[in-house]
């Protein structure tokens, strides 16, 4: 490992399990984050003590993360309401990659999980406002954990983490039950969150203005691609009976490995972004992340080249026919390659390329989610714009047409426009966890689990309305390149430019513009 500055380390001590499964950052392993109320104080007292950075870039970015840090732990204490932060750091994913010697991997797991007691004391400690909303939609990822214990463990070593678990599981399940009914921030403390770590003052009622316009442009791009499939009829209607055309469990994971071999071989030809490099793998998600329908986990920065992992969710094997059904829609023929572009490229895996070569730890290692989730939902409408739809008709065949994809496209950006819905009217109190369910599936073709899982989303992931926001954000910064670099402007050099940043915080992604 390289040298670490000590303001990211103090950084790095809070948000272990991001240092080591996103960045690569290996001198984590087997130490997850102490996140007892004591450890968390002490850690915020040690953050922007250290040197500026000899880059204004870089010195906005860093600041705007220890603020971010300040608000999350400091200002609103979500350690303590949010079983996430504990969930983060009990994670056993990155293990299996074959980032160094395989025994040394494996000690390290078990360094881990010999820590499992440990995190979750803090965890029980630190959880007294937890909500039974965001409980309740934990409860089955915090249960996953026990698959995550591989079969070689030790049986003493297994035992003692299995018992901390259970104790998790214990903690959460009366909260479920007895906790406060309302997961709701408050606004202000909502807007806090969202712009503190981004660099920016965010105005609420303004953000919903634009998620309401979004909403309207979206649903026109819908019927107009749906009237090209079936004129005349509804185009929820069409969508609906679309994503009913779905795969199996089990032929999922096939789908997505051709989707993602189109979606690869589009980007490199269309020269979208700056890297082409790189292997990516297709899996089934471990159950303890399973809250989602598909996951990248890229390359790490600061770790030797492997593979990156596009993990499909499968549908929980305690549902019903129906239920299961639901839930594989979202790998029907015309929401999976909306999905797949998002996921690889020229979206987070084209992305974990551009990272591994940014220059100097702060953009390497100090992610903005706005930026990365903002950035792969805005490649899936510069899709449509390419022309990957009409791509895949001729590749691909068996009645797809471009139609197909943009309404998955259409279909994806309601989700992602529904979140930011969502997650201001459940933060402000405006929208109970069902109000935001049935939005979704009025506004979206999720239906039943897909849907309150959606919305019940929004109790643990208060800034999942990131997707929206970040694509917004590029969308305007597109727009001035244009202006600014003129007859200069492309595509490729405005991709690039951003980029080359790793993935900044909104507040200052202007510098791509100025170095661009």
């Amino acid at each position: 490992m390289d040298e670490f500055p000590a303001r990211l380390r103090a950084i790095a001590d809070l948000k272990t399990a991001m240092m080591r499964d996103e960045s690569g950052r290996h001198e984590y392993d087997g130490s997850p984050a102490d996140l007892s109320p004591g450890s968390v104080r002490e850690n915020l007292a040690r953050l922007g003590q250290g040197e500026r950075f000899a880059d204004d870039h870089d010195e906005a970015h860093a600041s705007a993360f220890e603020e971010g840090l300040r608000v999350e732990f400091g200002e609103l204490e979500l350690h303590r309401a949010n079983p996430l932060y504990h969930l983060d750091e009990l994670g056993l994913l990155g293990y299996d990659k074959d980032y160094a010697p395989e025994a040394e991997r494996t000690a390290a797991l078990r360094s881990h999980l010999a820590a499992w007691p440990r995190v979750v004391d803090a965890a029980v400690a630190s959880l007294d406002r937890l909500s039974a909303p965001a409980a309740t939609a934990l409860l089955a990822p915090v249960r996953g954990l026990a698959a995550e214990i591989p079969d070689d463990t030790p049986d003493d070593l297994r035992a003692a983490a299995l018992a901390a678990q259970r104790r998790f599981v214990s903690h959460l399940e009366h909260a479920a039950e007895h906790g406060e009914p309302s997961a709701a921030l408050g606004g202000p403390a909502l807007a806090r969150l969202m712009g503190a770590s981004e660099g920016m003052e965010v105005d609420l009622g303004r953000l919903t203005e634009q998620a309401d316009a979004e909403r309207d442009r979206l649903k026109e791009r819908l019927a107009a691609a749906t009237a090209r499939i079936d004129p005349g009829r509804a185009p929820m209607e069409v969508l609906r009976e679309l994503v009913r055309d779905h795969p199996d469990a089990d032929g999922a994971i096939a789908e997505a490995e051709k989707w993602t071999e189109l979606a690869i071989a589009f980007t490199r030809e269309r020269d979208l972004v700056p890297y082409h490099d790189g292997v990516c793998e297709v899996l089934v998600t471990p159950e303890a992340y399973r809250w989602g329908t598909a996951m990248m986990v890229w390359a790490n920065p600061d770790e030797a080249d492997g593979p990156s992992r596009y993990f499909v969710s499968p549908p929980d094997p305690a549902w019903t026919e129906d239920e299961a059904a639901e839930w594989l829609e979202m790998f029907s023929p015309t929401t999976l390659p909306a999905i797949s572009v998002h996921e690889v490229a020229p979206g987070h895996f084209s992305h974990g390329r551009a990272m591994r070569r940014a220059v100097g730890p702060v953009r390497r290692t100090l992610p903005s989610m706005s930026f990365i989730e903002g950035w792969a939902h805005y490649t899936e409408e510069l899709c449509v714009d390419e022309g990957f739809g009409a791509y895949a008709e001729k590749a691909v065949g068996g009645g797809f047409t471009a139609a197909h994809f943009e309404i998955g496209v259409w279909a994806e950006a309601l989700i992602r426009v529904t979140r930011l819905t969502a997650a201001i009217g459940v933060h402000t109190g405006q929208m109970t966890v069902e109000d935001a369910a049935r939005r979704f599936g009025e506004d979206t073709p999720l239906a039943g689990p897909a849907a309150l899982a959606e919305a019940r989303r929004a109790t643990f992931d208060p800034t999942y309305g990131r997707y929206t926001w970040g694509k917004l954000e590029i969308l305007r910064l597109r727009e001035e390149a244009r202006r600014r670099w003129g007859a200069g402007f492309s595509l490729r050099r405005f991709h690039a430019a951003m980029l080359d940043l790793g993935a900044p915080p909104l507040g200052v992604l202007g510098t791509a513009l100025d170095r661009g």
